[in-house]
């Protein structure tokens, strides 16, 4: 069984054979495989949960790297200092100021709309904390960039980090959240699930 899925041939890449291979080390070491696939399509927003430990972003960065796959993400800006900044950067991501959200669901929808070939990954839940309602700014920038999303998911019991489903939004913000929540249902993080 492979540890990480092919790249589609129009899913943006990234890496090299050393890059590939410290990823998948990092997996195996930890237990970890991706199981799924990335969908043919040049340009998405990737939607991870749940959220709820710092070790996802270490997991989810060993996955990126195994996969060779190229992704954007936003942290916030606080973690941009020194040299963990310029590894973020090195990593595909871009820093933002929580504080001050006005005009960031724009500007990362031109982004994906402006580039031949862009995935762009965050977490609906915009924090490690539980909370009740999620974040719609990941449904703002698929509509405003006219993308679909894929659903992300980590599932700690069993180590797994998966692909899929792929989503057309239909327009309609609540009827979306409710079926992407429902998703979402079976997966546990490191500390909770999503419901």
């Amino acid at each position: 069984m492979s540890l990480v899925p092919p790249l589609s041939p129009l899913t943006p890449g990234d890496g090299n054979r050393f890059s590939r291979w410290f990823g998948r080390t990092l997996l195996r070491l930890g237990g970890w495989r991706v199981i799924g696939a990335w969908p043919a399509e040049p340009r998405l927003v990737v939607i991870v949960a749940p959220h709820s430990s710092g070790w996802d972003a270490y997991w989810g960065l060993a996955a990126k790297l195994a996969m060779g796959v190229d992704i954007a993400f936003i942290a916030k800006a606080e973690l941009f200092v020194g040299p963990l900044g310029w590894l973020l950067r090195l990593l595909g991501g871009r820093p933002v100021n929580r504080k001050a959200p006005g005009g960031i669901v724009e500007q990362t929808a031109a982004q994906i709309r402006d580039s031949e070939r862009l995935y762009f990954v965050l977490a609906p839940e915009g924090t490690r904390k539980r909370v009740e309602r999620w974040k719609t700014g990941f449904w703002k920038i698929a509509r405003s960039a006219d993308v679909p999303v894929l659903c992300a998911w980590f599932h700690y019991p069993d180590r797994t980090i998966g692909l899929g489903p792929l989503l057309h939004l239909s327009g309609d913000p609540d009827a979306d959240m409710a079926r992407i929540r429902e998703i979402y249902r079976p997966y546990v993080g490191k500390n909770r699930g999503t419901v």
